[in-house]
């Protein structure tokens, strides 16, 4: 594995230079406000893609590769944090987190902000200190809080009642002073074990509220959940999926289907928990390095992605000559 993870290494310090060149070619688009960009993205013809960080080194990571937006995992977040993705941590420090991710990239973060930390007095204050720390939107599931992760095995995944969670889309949208902060309201009813009548009823009210997406999120292996909610769906408003457990789906079907975005969701923080693992069980058994240090990135690679040359430069200017 440790000649794998080298590889893919190399190839992304090697590729610094061509990904800075594209980010460059995107800037006139990359002026716009955060918050407009997402917009955009919700409301563009093509299928758009965002993924997974968890903190401002892997949404740098996520920016340099060309993503177009990052999503701020609940689930990621939490377990970079070393708890668990049931509200353990506060909103405070998962907006803690948010802040150091938004001030490393230039591209929306759309957070994965549970069930908005409580009931509509909760949520719409989170609207408003994300709103401050430029990210570009919240997505809120309609389950109750503390929230249970989706795809936890053989757990209750009780529902927030439709009419209390449309009212909290409703706050958000009323609280934010950006018109292009984006409120994405997760339907959980197949997760939940529901149907398509009780999904497409509860995103109808969702959308109704103000939501600017709709995410339907399923745990089956297959896409039938999605398939059959986007024909009945008809294209009334933006939709995204979160293919984690579906992955072997081609991502055509999602065009085919209209879908508007795919959420790439937690596969950043588990491609870093296999490195760590390999190499710190690596170190521990032959207590030495020489079999890792060619397989990962050189001390210099995390100066570059801390943005040293700028202090470097700052302290050419600013720090009196001697």
């Amino acid at each position: 594995m440790l000649s794998v993870l080298a590889r893919s290494q190399r190839t992304l310090v090697g590729g610094a230079l061509a990904a800075a060149s594209q980010r460059f070619s995107t800037s006139s688009w990359r002026q716009e406000k955060k918050t407009t960009q997402l917009k955009n993205m919700l409301t563009s013809s093509d299928l758009e893609f965002i993924m997974e960080a968890h903190n401002g080194l892997s949404a740098r990571i996520v920016e340099e590769a060309g993503f177009k937006g990052i999503w701020g995992s609940g689930l990621s977040i939490s377990a970079q944090l070393g708890v668990r993705d049931s509200n353990e941590a506060s909103w405070t420090q998962v907006v803690d987190v948010l802040e150091y991710m938004s001030d490393a990239t230039t591209v929306p973060i759309l957070l994965d902000a549970d069930t908005g930390y409580g009931n509509f007095n909760n949520a719409r204050r989170l609207v408003k200190k994300l709103e401050q720390r430029g990210v570009a939107g919240a997505c809120m599931e309609d389950k109750l809080f503390p929230k249970t992760n989706s795809l936890l095995d053989g757990r209750a995944q009780p529902l927030a009642d439709i009419e209390e969670f449309a009212l909290k889309i409703k706050a958000c949208k009323e609280a934010q002073t950006d018109p292009d902060f984006c409120i994405v309201a997760r339907v959980e009813a197949f997760i939940a074990g529901w149907g398509l009548d009780e999904a497409l009823k509860r995103a109808t009210a969702y959308h109704e509220a103000g939501a600017d997406a709709i995410v339907m999120h399923s745990k089956r292996s297959d896409p039938q959940d999605i398939q059959t909610f986007m024909e009945a769906w008809n294209n009334k408003g933006p939709v995204i999926i979160i293919p984690t457990k579906y992955y072997t789906t081609p991502t055509q079907q999602f065009r085919d289907w209209k879908c508007s975005m795919v959420i790439w969701a937690n596969h950043n923080v588990r491609a870093s928990v296999a490195a760590m693992q390999d190499t710190t069980k690596t170190i521990y058994e032959q207590q030495s390095l020489t079999a890792v240090e060619p397989k990962v990135v050189p001390v210099k690679e995390l100066f570059r992605l801390q943005n040293d040359k700028e202090l470097s430069q700052a302290e050419e200017r600013y720090l009196p000559k001697k």
